[in-house]
């Protein structure tokens, strides 16, 4: 992901990672965030700028049902 900050990579890896452990397709994500499923398919692209928000990711902690701070390190990137 050259064109994002190293906190943002390690969101939407973090993001990712969760997606696939509880077996959602990215157009399942996209339909619990009301989103298109392209706007996945693009945050999760390396090529892009496009990160999620804290908004975004406050929504999916709440449709993976888990806390935001699983997306997010412990420490300092």
């Amino acid at each position: 992901m050259k064109n994002v900050s190293a906190i943002d990579r390690y969101v939407i890896q973090k993001v990712k990672d969760k997606r696939i452990a509880l077996k959602y397709s990215q157009a399942d994500l996209s339909y619990e965030l009301g989103t298109s499923s392209s706007f996945i398919a693009q945050v999760e692209r390396e090529s892009t700028k496009t990160k999620y928000s804290l908004d975004r990711i406050n929504q999916i902690a709440r449709a993976f049902k888990c806390s935001v701070y699983e997306f997010l390190p412990e420490y300092p990137v």
